[in-house]
């Protein structure tokens, strides 16, 4: 830290009855009134440096004994007066970064300029500040964060602009050739002590060095100084970042708590007065570090910014920070943790996380434009639905999958999807959660992103299990969004005993299982009591895989099973087949009419299937035409 000493005389003043004065033969004739404070002292060595005094005298009446100058807005208060006067009288006075704002100040206020006198102080002043604080790095942000007692003057002395120009240019600077504080400047050494010059210059630390030390300013003066070191583009956007990222964990540690302390005790006017002003200043925080992120993808980690995501709903900060924060989170999505993906909402909401922001973001993610559209768009509330055959959707997903360009978007589409299975399994068990959002969470990613559902299987039944009052319908709508034959061996077995899927679901859980079980020759899977009856009622055999395709069974009730007759050739078994699920589509579109009642859905035995493997029935259907031919 750089100091100054001006004058060479010994500190001759003392207080006397709450007066100060100065030891001299001479009697005293000035009385200056500061801020409260008085002075006793002479007029020949203050009027003959300070023009300000020299006028204020010349316009006030004098007494008989003393002039009475009082100076109420004096800037610095009696501090810095006081340097001031022991400059006038050759008292010795030191001066650092942390009093040379105030000192200049007063001496401005004053006007202890050059011509009153040669070699005043606002000159020394002015060498000092300029040979030595701005050639100081520590100096240098001492002096910016004293500037914060004195806006207006620092503005106008232009004494904040040249810290913060100082700044910028030593952080695009290798420490080793900034003048660096003691212990600072002894870390570098012993960093290049260890690992030489050259790998120090390497390393990212020793690039950042600068991040650590600005994050002691306020945040206008750091928003300003982060403005001018990004002006300057000599610093990597990724170093900005990292410089964010300390900023934050400084200033933003724990808000929720902090807020929380300020509101429990809200029984005066002064406690909900804190707590409006600590959820101000956060939010102006936030928002000017979210205006500083870099524009560059991968500059700001995405947990980082899925942290300032939370801080922003518990601080209510303004809609475009949101969408900024989303949109910024949306480009590197597939970088992001389920538990980071956990956003809370306020305390008066019932849900417990910010389902719609997440929807936002996967919504963002998708429009990225990294890969051709895979489906139709979808509402967000997921009230749109296909109408279309799944059989068609499967050849189209064929195609798509051909289409497919760029391998790295296609990869971070099955990262986004396992993080999305992931969050879908921990917003289940929000009782209140619509079932609306879950679904259109599920519907965000596209059908080739999910190699398998069985992370998605296990979110609905999770959502089933804490969701026990959904009606049939409600819960046929939900289990439209899983694929039976992307299950695994396990969750096949799990889906066939649970009692909280549809039927229809346990039914076509039950065809696959029965289809690898008779290519594989192992057995199908035990189910409850409950289901056995309920199968057998439909004259269902789960213990057997079928032999054929074709029934001619009539299965009455609510959820029959349509009869399929005529299918006596490969060619008319595969067309009814293809109208069948075409149907099956249609009466599945249908089950909810737009008056919200519900209607009675069918079944049609084992040939009802979501999206029709056409391959293994194929094969199938050969093997029955070979066995009717041997006969």
């Amino acid at each position: 830290m750089k100091f100054m000493k001006l004058g060479s005389r010994p500190d001759t003043f003392y207080t006397n009855e709450a007066v100060r004065s100065v030891s001299s033969e001479v009697t005293s004739d000035l009385i200056v009134q500061v801020k409260g404070s008085r002075y006793l002292l002479h007029k020949f060595p203050l009027l003959s440096k300070c023009l300000r005094l020299q006028r204020i005298c010349s316009e006030s009446p004098e007494t008989l004994h003393h002039q009475i100058v009082q100076i109420p807005d004096f800037p610095g208060g009696t501090e810095a007066f006081e340097l001031c006067a022991k400059f006038c009288y050759g008292i010795t006075i030191t001066l650092s970064a942390y009093n040379i704002v105030a000192a200049r100040c007063a001496a401005e206020y004053l006007q202890m300029t050059e011509d009153v006198e040669k070699g005043n102080l606002v000159y020394k002043l002015e060498v000092f500040f300029n040979s030595c604080i701005l050639h100081g790095w520590r100096d240098s942000i001492v002096t910016l964060h004293t500037t914060k007692a004195f806006p207006l003057w620092s503005e106008d002395l232009r004494i904040t602009s040249r810290c913060i120009e100082a700044i910028a240019l030593k952080a695009s600077t290798h420490p080793s050739k900034v003048s660096l504080s003691h212990s600072h400047s002894r870390r570098v050494r012993d960093d290049v002590s260890c690992n030489g010059v050259e790998g120090q210059r390497q390393r990212p630390a020793a690039k950042g060095w600068w991040a650590e030390d600005i994050a002691e300013l306020g945040i206008d003066l750091y928003w300003r100084t982060m403005i001018a070191i990004k002006s300057d583009g000599k610093i990597p956007s990724n170093l900005i970042g990292e410089a964010l990222q300390i900023y934050a964990s400084r200033w933003l540690p724990n808000i929720s708590r902090k807020i929380k302390a300020t509101r429990e005790p809200a029984g005066s006017n002064s406690d909900s007065d804190s707590a409006s002003e600590v959820t101000s200043k956060s939010r102006l925080l936030l928002e000017s570090i979210v205006s500083l992120l870099p524009s560059e993808k991968g500059a700001v980690s995405c947990s980082f910014l899925l942290k300032l995501l939370k801080a922003a709903n518990i601080l209510n900060v303004s809609s475009s920070s949101k969408m900024e924060l989303a949109r910024r989170v949306a480009l590197q999505v597939e970088e992001a943790r389920v538990s980071d993906m956990l956003i809370p909402l306020s305390s008066s909401s019932n849900t417990l996380y910010d389902v719609d922001i997440v929807l936002t973001i996967l919504e963002q993610f998708m429009l990225q434009g990294q890969s051709p559209p895979t489906s139709p768009p979808r509402s967000k509330l997921g009230t749109e639905r296909r109408r279309r055959s799944r059989s068609a959707e499967n050849i189209d997903f064929k195609l798509q999958g051909s289409r497919r360009s760029s391998s790295a978007s296609h990869s971070s589409k099955l990262k986004v999807a396992k993080i999305v299975d992931g969050y879908l399994q921990q917003i289940a068990k929000d009782i209140n959660l619509p079932l609306s959002k879950f679904i259109a969470v599920a519907e965000t990613i596209p059908d080739f992103s999910r190699l398998d559902h069985d992370e998605l299987y296990r979110a609905i039944d999770i959502y089933l299990k804490a969701h026990p009052d959904l009606n049939k319908s409600e819960r046929k709508k939900l289990c439209r969004v899983l694929d039976c034959k992307k299950l695994s061996v396990e969750a096949c077995m799990h889906a066939a005993q649970n009692e909280k899927l549809p039927l229809r679901v346990v039914v076509q859980v039950l065809f696959f299982e029965q289809t690898r079980a008779a290519t594989t020759g192992h057995k199908v899977t035990d189910l409850p009591s409950n289901i056995k009856a309920l199968l057998a009622s439909h004259n269902i055999d789960p213990s057997k895989p079928p032999r054929a395709l074709s029934t001619t069974t009539s299965i009455p009730g609510d959820d029959q099973w349509s009869t399929v007759s005529g299918l006596r050739s490969p060619k008319s078994r595969i067309s009814t087949l293809r109208m069948k699920l075409a149907e099956d589509d249609d009466l599945d579109e249908n089950d909810m009419n737009p008056d919200g009642m519900g209607r009675p859905s069918k079944f049609k035995g084992f040939c009802v299937l979501p999206t029709g493997p056409k391959k293994m029935f194929s094969r199938l259907l050969s093997t029955n035409r070979n066995a009717t031919e041997k006969s």
